[in-house]
């Protein structure tokens, strides 16, 4: 029944991440996303006795949060290289 909720929840991140009007509310719907499916492999693993599903969620959880800031540094300077590389003497 959780299971069925949590997957209906994604099914209207996964809506809201394609109508989104704007560029930010794309990659908070992404980002939402990401933190269902953590919460739905954990619920999974609970489910199965699989513990180690945890630490698959985890990997995952942080797979996420380095993709909205890689994304959200994109956006802000146009690249993810630095911008003035060091000068070295």
């Amino acid at each position: 029944m959780v299971g069925a909720a949590l997957l209906f929840a994604m099914a209207l991140t996964v809506a809201r991440a394609v109508a989104g009007p704007t560029l930010f509310d794309r990659i908070l719907a992404a980002n939402s996303f990401g933190t269902k499916t953590v919460l739905l492999l954990s619920i999974l693993g609970f489910i199965a006795g699989r513990p180690h599903f945890l630490d698959l969620a985890l990997v995952y959880a942080l797979i996420n949060f380095l993709g909205v800031i890689a994304a959200l540094k994109l956006i802000k300077f146009g690249r993810f290289s630095d911008p003035d590389p060091p000068i070295s003497a």
